[in-house]
């Protein structure tokens, strides 16, 4: 009976640890919402949103982006006409990088 008790107990502490070390092993996050890839924007207006987790430092195209709380962020761009790439790169504390790119055509 007292091994199972101990079995149980190491169990859920392993389990607890595990949880608690998770956003460690993830890594950051990044989810682009706006804009979606290979769209036009005919003013050359774009709504960049989205949300970055377990990140350190956030940029679009080299400069910082400003985040809330939450890790979500939002901004508006106005675009010249032609194609253009938008480069977001999510850094966490430990130096693990995750990036997307988004295509856009102004015409």
């Amino acid at each position: 009976m007292t091994r199972y008790l101990l079995a149980v107990v190491l169990s859920v502490l392993v389990c607890y640890g595990l949880i608690e070390a998770w956003p460690l092993v993830a890594g950051p996050s990044l989810s682009i919402v706006s804009p979606v890839n290979n769209a036009s924007y005919p003013d050359g207006i774009v709504d960049v949103r989205g949300k970055a987790i377990r990140v350190a430092q956030l940029t679009l195209d080299g400069a910082p982006v400003l985040r809330e709380e939450d890790g979500s962020f939002s901004s508006t761009f106005t675009f010249p006409r032609g194609g253009s790439i938008l480069t977001f790169r999510a850094i966490d504390r430990f130096g693990r990088t995750v990036t997307a790119t988004r295509t856009i055509f102004v015409p």
